[in-house]
This record gives structure tokens, sequence and C-alpha cells, in this order.
């Protein structure tokens, strides 16, 4: 007799859950939410489309619960690295290692926050926003340390300076997801490179 908490053919629901997570999370970061149907992850998932509705109730609650996964993770990594002694370019750098090792394997999971095929309103835009806001209060604070070393304390300093390092951030992501051959420690290594020549050309 099938456990009551099982999935299909015997599965536990949560681990049914996980796989449906994983499959539709790489195929919402890697095609867009708009180009994803349900009937896609079904398949490559190797179950019907009623068990993803029955699980997640439909398409934007199965991207909800892939956001939140993703969110949870990204941002949890951050804080994680927050907590840390290290301040200034090293807690940035740090933060970026972090990232990279964390997403080697799932990078597709960092375009799920940026896709703008998704919903602009109701619970997945709220999702959205509230790891934007948690990624970005943890961007800021790292930023006052930063810009505190360097005694500047202007707080339009601070948050123009927030908006460079979060572009940076999410550009360096992209591109990483672009070229999919870059590791984790080369994308690092490239990282340390780039600082090194932009402080050279500075003190130049």
């Amino acid at each position: 007799m099938v456990r009551p908490n099982a999935g299909t053919k015997g599965v536990p629901r949560l681990d049914r859950e996980s796989q449906i997570l994983d499959i539709a999370s790489e195929q919402f970061g890697s095609h867009g939410y708009a180009a994803t149907s349900v009937a896609t992850v079904a398949g490559h998932a190797g179950i019907s489309k009623p068990l993803i509705y029955n699980y997640f109730g439909s398409k934007e609650g199965l991207y909800e619960a892939c956001l939140d996964r993703g969110g949870s993770l990204v941002a949890d990594e951050i804080e994680r690295i927050a907590s840390g002694d290290t301040v200034g370019i090293e807690r940035g750098m740090q933060t970026l290692g972090g990232l990279f090792e964390l997403l080697e394997r799932r990078r597709y999971l960092w375009r799920l926050f940026f896709d703008g095929t998704a919903p602009t309103t109701g619970p997945i835009a709220d999702s959205a926003t509230l790891y934007a806001d948690r990624i970005g209060k943890l961007a800021q604070e790292g930023v006052a340390e930063l810009m505190s070393l360097a005694d500047n304390e202007d707080q339009l300093d601070i948050s123009a300076m927030t908006a460079v390092w979060l572009g940076i951030v999410d550009s360096l992501m992209n591109w990483w997801v672009d070229h999919p051959g870059e590791t984790a420690e080369q994308m690092m290594q490239r990282c340390l490179r780039l600082l090194q020549a932009l402080f050279g050309a500075v003190e130049q």
C-alpha cells in the first residue's frame, strides 16, 4: 500500500516536490516564464500535469515556489557571509565567491529573479520584491561599511554605490550564465583580475 504522504509510484511527496522544483527552476531560469509550460516541466519530470497542479495549484504557484526556494538559497548565503568578520572589499569578494560556489551547478537560478516575462503583480511579484529587498539591504550594509572605511558617511554616496555594486553583481552573474564553460574558481580569479585592473587604472 502506498503511504498517504507519497507521490506517484511510491516516491515520497517531499522528494517528488523537490524533483519538480529542480526541473522547473532549470526550465524557467533557462527559457523564461512565458516560454515554459507546465506540460514541459511534467514531461521532463516524467509525471502528469495534474500532479503538478495538485502540488502547486498553477503555473504561477510553481514559479513562485521556485522563486522562494532559489531566493532563500541566495539570500541565506549572502547573510552567512555578512555574519562573518570580513568588511569592505574583502566582504564583497567573499560574497561573489560564495555565490559562484552556490550557483555553479544551477546558475540558471539567478535569472529567476530578473525574468521580464514573469507576472509583475500578485504573489510572484511580491516574492521577487521580498528577496530583492532582502539582498539589497545586505548590499547596502556592506557598502556602508566599505564607505565608512574611506571616511565617507554620505547617504547618497552610499545609495549610489549600492546601486553600482548590485549592477556589477548582476552583470557578472549574467555573463557567467552566458559562458557555461567558466567554473566558479575561474570566475573568482577573473573578478580578482578585474579588480586589480580597475584599482591599477585608478592609481595611475
